[in-house]
């Protein structure tokens, strides 16, 4: 597993693409500061800039990097929570201007996967996560479901956890600063 977190590492660092397992689909990556890097998964995926990528990040620590202000129940959701839960921040910062939604929200995903988490900490940054499909079609529940253009496109392949099956993308909730909350995907 260290050799691939290096090799992925470096693509990482040089504004590639990675297609990588996650916690819940296969992702494709990029690092989440780079607008350059975040264009070219919109061009890949075919999907329109304007809607909005979710982030991977190790930790609450890291999470705080990239969130003015996280609200209280976050903590408390992701505490609780033992599914994979997605959540949308208000105020996002530090990341590519392109990553963050019209609204002025990110959305965020710390994984319960050990190859993400030690990828997270050793990139010390967040990391896009994408589900490896063209914008339109299904989400892949598998390595072997993933479309030629995806594995063509990106600078990557990460060889791991190639005969996993995924049943589903994580739920995605909407905490605003405000006390609001709005459920996305159950």
């Amino acid at each position: 597993m260290q050799n691939e977190i290096s090799n992925a590492l470096k693509v990482l660092k040089n504004g590639g693409l990675i297609l990588y397992p996650t916690d819940t689909v296969w992702g494709i990556g990029c690092d989440a500061s780079n607008p350059e890097a975040v264009k070219k998964i919109f061009q890949l995926k075919q999907r329109e800039d304007s809607k909005a990528l979710i982030c991977l990040v190790a930790d609450d620590r890291m999470l705080k990097k990239y969130v003015k202000k996280i609200p209280e129940a976050a903590f408390s959701i992701l505490d609780i929570t033992e599914e994979p839960i997605t959540i949308i921040y208000d105020e996002p910062q530090n990341l590519a201007s392109n990553l963050i939604a019209e609204d002025n929200t990110i959305a965020i995903r710390i994984p319960d996967n050990d190859f993400c988490f030690q990828l997270l900490r050793r990139f010390n940054g967040a990391i896009v996560s994408t589900s490896a499909n063209i914008s339109g079609f299904p989400t892949p529940k598998s390595f072997k479901e993933i479309a030629p253009e995806i594995l063509k496109g990106v600078d990557y392949v990460v060889n791991l956890h190639h005969e996993k099956i995924n049943t589903k993308p994580s739920s995605i909730i909407k905490l605003s600063n405000d006390g609001i909350v709005k459920v996305i995907r159950a």
